[in-house]
């Protein structure tokens, strides 16, 4: 994903409101002592996730994806006084992690972590949750068009579904990678979706890896 000038990241994040520290913490833990670590959102991203929920402020959080609860962290900054943000991961490891870092910022009471398949555990919660205000999509990628699905009609007028990898590294304008690789095809076919849904609004914003931010009408 590091296709963007680094020196360009570098000012961006020079001129981004600094991160709490329990989120520097949760960083720097997550670089030294699991695999994938840049798997996780990260400062800029982080503080635009922040920002978004702070913008919003929902009730109902979807947080598809958690790692080690980086972004769910971030957008739960935003949440109402009786708001809630449900998280999901497969990875039990980094979801343990995640839930020390909630309690560390003292928003255990607030996010809900669960551990299994996305697509079953979403179906799950649709049946309990009244709606959606913000959705994040940080998981499988060819699941992206099935997540979504499974979430547009549960979105809140006004609410905002992000899906971030979208640009897949630059590859998703590679003619290549678009033949044949499947992640890359099936991102494809997401953002074509997304463009042609006559429910929302969306812009595709080149920040890190790409983020489709799709406004529910």
């Amino acid at each position: 994903m590091d296709f963007i000038d680094s020196n360009i990241v570098k000012y961006a994040e020079d001129h981004t409101s600094e991160e709490p520290s329990y989120l520097y913490q949760l960083n720097r833990y997550t670089h030294s002592n699991l695999l994938k670590p840049r798997m996780l959102s990260g400062h800029l991203q982080g503080r635009f996730l922040a920002l978004m929920g702070q913008l919003i402020k929902p009730d109902y959080i979807l947080d598809i994806g958690t790692y080690t609860g980086y972004s769910a962290l971030c957008l739960a900054e935003g949440l109402t006084a009786n708001g809630h943000l449900y998280t999901i991961d497969r990875n039990d490891e980094a979801i343990a992690v995640a839930q020390d870092f909630f309690a560390k910022a003292n928003l255990s009471n607030k996010i809900t972590a669960l551990h299994g398949n996305a697509i079953e555990l979403i179906e799950q919660l649709n049946t309990k949750v009244p709606y959606w205000n913000i959705v994040w999509m940080d998981a499988e990628k060819a699941d992206y068009i099935n997540y979504y699905n499974l979430c547009i009609d549960k979105m809140a007028s006004g609410g905002l579904i992000m899906a971030d990898n979208v640009l897949w590294s630059g590859k998703i304008i590679d003619q290549n990678e678009l033949d044949t690789d499947k992640d890359t095809i099936l991102l494809n076919e997401f953002n074509s979706m997304v463009q042609n849904d006559p429910r929302v609004e969306n812009i595709l914003l080149p920040i890190r890896d790409g983020i489709m931010m799709i406004r529910k009408l």
